[in-house]
């Protein structure tokens, strides 16, 4: 992995002959993105990127939620190794996308990187990614939101065992964290910064709670660290030796915002370069964040038929000794939908990438180099094609209606939906991203 801290040329630059600093550049830059660079407040750093982008992963959440997967899948060796080889292998997806954040650092993100480093049918690709794309943003505030809002039924409902929240008022609670959001990020965008920071903050002292509660208060006995690290439960999924990829699904979601962050690139000075580091060190803080949340529950882990058999719809606040009253079916699907949207707009650009010999991202500040950029773009990309399959799969065999995983229906649907309007439509209309909205990419 290599970062040059050379003074970046432009296509202007190299015609006039001369070169600019990493300041110039940046005005510059923004001015070709059609922006007015004195009008704007660029106010993140790496340290805040990086706090973002630990906000977005949330591991006591993103394990959390979809944690029954990982009980279904395998128990606590799919939750322990599956967690090691996931953090792994999304590093190589994080090295990936930060090379792309590099040489194009626009908020434009996957859309923008596929129609640069394509030759032939760029414009449909980056329709088609655009679209992937905006799914991926989609489901996944729909699964944080909706698993939030089940949490926060459970809360209550511990407090108050004679309250159960109805499907209407799960749904309000839902609607109600939705709007929140959005007012958030309408109303209080200069201050977003520091509700970053807060949030990774309390993140991080959740993990602590989370540690020092189960480990003192846990009725269940402890385990030894044979059982906790190593038992492999294969007989609840009815999935035999694929058992253990079933269980990857907690581990896959917390890690695959990774380049949502690409959208701060025109928020702090010098992206191309703070950006990838962001991306980058995210993965290997939130592996040791992890860690930390994992390995008590694993030690004071209850028997997973009882667990499994709770009338509960998430995992976690069984665990926790909560009630959650919402669907884990649909939780499921939400999530799936989300992780598969997501990686399937990373890989676009990278698999055209590594198709093209690399012949654009070798260049860029932050590169990992034409060997170990090779190696990791490969692995990227058998890893997410991995993950689009796997997370198609049911979690339980044999299939019912209740049990059937529909994510591969509507990632499907909603990607052909985008393909049949681009034919019919925007082929017409749609040529690419504006001038106003990229960066040469020579």
């Amino acid at each position: 992995m290599e970062i040059k801290h050379t003074p970046r040329k432009h296509m202007g630059d190299v015609q006039n002959g001369s070169t600019h600093n990493v300041e110039t550049g940046d005005i510059e830059q923004l001015e070709r993105l059609g922006y007015a660079p004195s009008n704007m407040r660029r106010n993140r750093s790496t340290r805040t990127l990086l706090f973002q982008t630990l906000a977005i992963a949330c591991v006591p959440f993103g394990i959390g939620g979809p944690i029954i997967s990982a009980f279904y899948g395998g128990g606590p060796i799919a939750l322990f190794v599956g967690w090691i080889v996931v953090v792994i292998l999304s590093e190589c997806v994080a090295l990936s996308l930060a090379e792309f954040a590099s040489k194009y650092p626009t908020s434009a993100g996957p859309y923008y990187w596929s129609f640069q480093v394509a030759s032939k049918g760029k414009t449909t690709l980056s329709f088609i990614t655009g679209w992937v794309w905006l799914i991926a943003n989609w489901t996944i505030t729909l699964s944080v939101n909706f698993g939030f809002a089940s949490l926060l039924a459970g809360t209550i409902t511990m407090y108050n065992p004679d309250w159960e929240a109805t499907d209407w008022q799960l749904t309000l609670i839902f609607y109600a964290l939705l709007l929140l959001s959005a007012l958030v990020c309408v109303y209080a965008n200069r201050w977003l910064a520091l509700i970053d920071t807060i949030s990774a903050g309390l993140i991080g002292l959740t993990i602590i709670i989370v540690l020092i509660a189960l480990s003192v208060s846990a009725k269940s006995d402890r385990h030894s660290a044979s059982y906790a690290l190593g038992h492999y439960e294969d007989t609840f999924s009815g999935w035999g030796n694929l058992t253990f990829f079933i269980g990857l699904l907690p581990s896959a979601y917390v890690f695959s915002a990774l380049g949502m962050i690409s959208a701060m690139a025109e928020e702090c000075a010098d992206p191309a370069v703070k950006v990838p580091k962001a991306m980058t060190l995210a993965v290997p803080i939130q592996g040791i964040a992890g860690l930390v949340f994992i390995l008590p529950i694993l030690f004071t882990l209850a028997p997973l038929e009882d667990i499994l058999a709770a009338p509960y719809g998430q995992a976690l606040p069984a665990l926790l000794g909560l009630i959650n009253l919402g669907s884990s079916s649909a939780f499921t699907a939400f999530v799936s939908v989300g992780v598969m949207a997501l990686e399937v707009s990373y890989v676009i650009p990278v698999a055209t990438s590594l198709f093209h010999g690399r012949r654009d991202v070798n260049s860029a500040r932050f590169t990992c180099g034409p060997i170990i950029g090779t190696t990791v773009n490969c692995i990227a990309v058998a890893w997410i094609f991995f993950q689009v399959v796997l997370f198609s799969m049911p979690t339980v065999l044999p299939v019912t209606t209740v049990t059937m995983n529909y994510a591969s229906v509507v990632f499907v649907g909603f990607a052909a939906i985008s393909a049949v309007w681009y034919f019919i439509h925007a082929r017409k209309v749609y040529k690419g991203p504006p001038a106003s909205d990229g960066i040469s990419a020579h």
